[in-house]
């Protein structure tokens, strides 16, 4: 598959130009968490908890979210948000390296994704530490991310009155929409293709 010095020297030869930060609603940040070792490299996912009024309720994602006062940069939102979610401590040491930058438009904000590694004794303190806001805590293999048998397509809204999305299965769950997005960002700067 790929190795963390390969996922680490294609983020070093891009240029990145990161989003102007200003500690607001406006500005979020999610982390791409990966652990393991060369090739068995894991990635991981939360799904959020379903709560009326939040347009991500029950939905896949990274751990991340707005930015808040306090926050000074992209990467404290992202840090900050992994702790409260999954209580993990993520630091300056931790990190691989920035994707790009996306505004989403529907929600009228500047999402800024972030690469993280950490180690597997860390791995093994992940939890869903705020139940309110994730439900659930999983790590799916990178590979997975990358075999064409993973595709699926989502129906959203549920219930069959929705459109109809790509995505990726594994097990019980499946990563579309925005995160399926930066998942693609990451593909392409590892030139590689997503299955979907």
């Amino acid at each position: 598959m790929m190795t963390l010095d390969e996922i680490r020297g294609a983020l070093n030869t891009r240029q990145h130009k990161a989003a102007k930060f200003s500690a607001t609603p406006r500005q979020a940040s999610v982390a791409m968490i990966l652990s393991g070792r060369e090739k068995d490299l894991d990635v991981c996912f939360i799904r959020r908890a379903e709560r009326a009024g939040d347009p991500w309720s029950g939905q896949v994602a990274f751990p991340g979210g707005k930015a808040d006062s306090l926050d000074k940069d992209a990467h404290s939102v992202a840090e900050r948000e992994t702790h409260e979610e999954v209580g993990l401590k993520l630091t300056a040491n931790h990190r691989v390296g920035p994707l790009p930058t996306r505004q989403v438009a529907t929600r009228n904000l500047v999402l800024s994704p972030f690469i993280y590694h950490i180690d597997t004794a860390e791995k093994a303190t992940v939890f869903a530490r705020e139940p309110a806001e994730v439900a659930h805590v999983f790590w799916v293999p990178l590979r997975h991310l990358f075999t064409p048998s993973s595709a699926t397509e989502l129906e959203y809204p549920m219930a069959g009155s929705g459109m109809t999305y790509p995505g990726i299965r594994y097990e019980e769950d499946v990563i579309w929409g925005l995160t399926l997005n930066v998942l693609d960002s990451f593909a392409q700067i590892m030139q590689r293709q997503l299955p979907v």
